[in-house]
């Protein structure tokens, strides 16, 4: 089982490297390009591969075995 955790973004959206890197998953910009890019990231059941997605309230993401609702 995963870890389900939430995530405050401010302001009207984050973008999904900047996510990844606030939530701790990726140490660097390129390790979280490379996330991306392997196919790693869910965004509401759907493979992401857009690097500055605009991550909004709502969303859940997945990486691995963490699920992250954005509040």
């Amino acid at each position: 089982m995963g870890n389900n955790s939430e995530f405050k973004i401010e302001g009207p959206y984050i973008e999904l490297l900047a996510l990844l890197k606030a939530l701790g998953i990726a140490q660097t910009g390129g390790h979280a390009k490379m996330i991306v890019d392997s196919e790693e990231v869910l965004r509401n059941g759907d493979i992401e591969l857009r690097r500055r997605a605009k991550c909004i309230k709502g969303d859940i993401i997945v990486v691995g075995s963490q699920k992250i609702t954005l509040v």
